[in-house]
């Protein structure tokens, strides 16, 4: 039996097994016979009795195929998505013991030995710092001709960003943001005080009314930190036009696409203030996700000037590509546009 086939439900002071179906069982064990019998009030340590769950090969094999026809289906996804996808089917129960002891488990053994790809799990929490080099003239006019991009924005009336709570999600959402050339700001909660001036600032600079998109989870802390981006964007940029939105989660999301939910944190001080189970941003399908975010900022683009805007970022990208084969010496001096 291999380590991933290992999925104990961690429940209370024992474990609790979990079926195929992510039905709780009613067995619960603990080491409170074994403590009574030896009398634990010496305060030595008792040998647990615990036992562990065990699931079948057919078991984990079911599990993997899942995966695989979730992934297949629409990728990349963050790990979190795969989890509450694999809940949402039945083939897991709703428990965290279940993300970190089956899901990750099963997403790396699957990665390594190459029954998914390794870009089909999206991972924006680490990155490289490196500036671009080229190792001539002629290679940095070739690589620009190949990503040039005009401003879309430059032409449009409103100025749009959109936010993420999370980090992990950014490869999801980017998909979107980087077709329209809209800026992803990944806040993780609550943004630095730096961060938030920063983006104030480049607000008020664009001189026209701004649309900020802000996604985050369904729960005391995101619902707050969502209300501190706003008040602070407002607080740094006084002479802005904004207009700020939460799409995504709402209470009427969670009830038309059946979203998973977990119980409120009632050590969160916000708390409080907050009615009903929370719900995380990354129970919502990616495919759903990635059409929030399109929906959002397809509202503000103009199609004709988009259609324009095309044509010549396409004829000025010839244009350098053909500046790159002169530098290289392959062809002759480009003629100047008029």
């Amino acid at each position: 039996m291999t380590p991933d086939m290992q999925n104990p439900v961690l429940s209370g002071t024992g474990f609790r097994g979990t079926d195929l179906a992510g039905k709780q069982g009613n067995r619960e064990y603990t080491n409170a016979n074994t403590a009574s019998q030896l009398g634990s009030t010496d305060g030595f340590y008792v040998p647990s009795d615990i036992k562990r769950f065990r699931r079948t090969k057919a078991t984990v094999g079911s599990i993997r195929d899942t995966i695989r026809d979730i992934l297949e289906a629409d990728n990349p996804q963050t790990v979190r998505q795969v989890f509450y996808a694999l809940t949402v089917r039945g083939v897991i129960g709703k428990a965290e013991i279940e993300y970190k002891r089956t899901v990750i488990r099963l997403l790396v053994d699957m990665r390594e030995k190459g029954e998914i790809p390794f870009n089909w799990i999206a991972d924006n929490t680490r990155w490289m710092r490196k500036p671009s080099t080229f190792v001539g003239l002629d290679a940095c006019l070739d690589n620009t001709s190949k990503f040039y991009r005009r401003d879309l924005w430059a032409a449009m009336p409103a100025y749009v960003e959109v936010w993420c709570e999370k980090d992990a999600l950014a490869g999801i959402l980017i998909d979107e943001t980087e077709k329209y050339d809209v800026p992803l700001m990944v806040a993780k909660g609550y943004a630095s005080l730096s961060f938030l001036h920063s983006a104030a600032q480049t607000i008020q600079a664009k001189g026209k009314p701004a649309y900020i998109y802000h996604f985050g989870d369904l729960d005391p802390s995101g619902r707050d930190a969502a209300r501190d981006i706003e008040a602070k964007l407002r607080r740094y940029a006084p002479e802005a036009e904004i207009h700020f939105e939460c799409p995504a989660v709402t209470r009427e999301q969670v009830e038309k696409w059946n979203l998973p939910t977990r119980p409120t944190k009632q050590t969160d001080t916000r708390a409080k203030n907050f009615s009903g189970e929370s719900v995380e941003l990354d129970a919502i399908p990616a495919s759903q996700l990635r059409e929030l975010v399109r929906n959002c900022i397809e509202k503000h683009v103009d199609k004709d000037q988009l259609a324009i805007l095309k044509v010549a970022e396409e004829s000025e990208r010839e244009t350098l590509g053909k500046w790159a084969q002169y530098v290289k010496g392959s062809v002759a001096r480009p003629e100047a546009r008029r």
